[in-house]
């Protein structure tokens, strides 16, 4: 997931709105996320409110993924570099994770 401009595809896909066919993301089993009870980050309510977009969003991303899909939400400080690793999803915090985020799936793919 990326920053506050790629929120709204990435929360839909994580949530299962977004057409079928759309991303493997959207898929649902049984009703419920296949991320359900994982470990995951993003960027955080406070990092939305910091930059101003949180009043004007209709929903924030972190919320969404505690209250709608059931994961285990982890942070780390403000606008630094985090992320988190479950199973087969990598997840970043902000901006700042890219790099980590990288160098890890880097090592993946080798």
């Amino acid at each position: 997931m990326g920053a506050s401009g790629a929120l709204t595809s990435g929360a839909e896909l994580i949530n299962g709105q977004r057409p079928a066919g759309t991303s493997i993301l959207a898929t649902r089993i049984h009703g419920r996320s296949p991320f359900t009870g994982y470990r995951i980050t993003c960027f955080t309510n406070d990092e939305e409110e910091g930059v101003g977009l949180a009043s004007r969003a209709p929903w924030l991303l972190e919320t969404e993924l505690r209250e709608k899909v059931g994961v285990e939400f982890s942070r780390g400080e403000m606008w630094k570099p985090y992320m988190v690793e479950d199973r087969n999803l990598i997840t970043g915090q902000n901006p700042a994770s890219a790099a980590i985020l990288a160098e890890r799936l880097l090592v993946l793919l080798r």
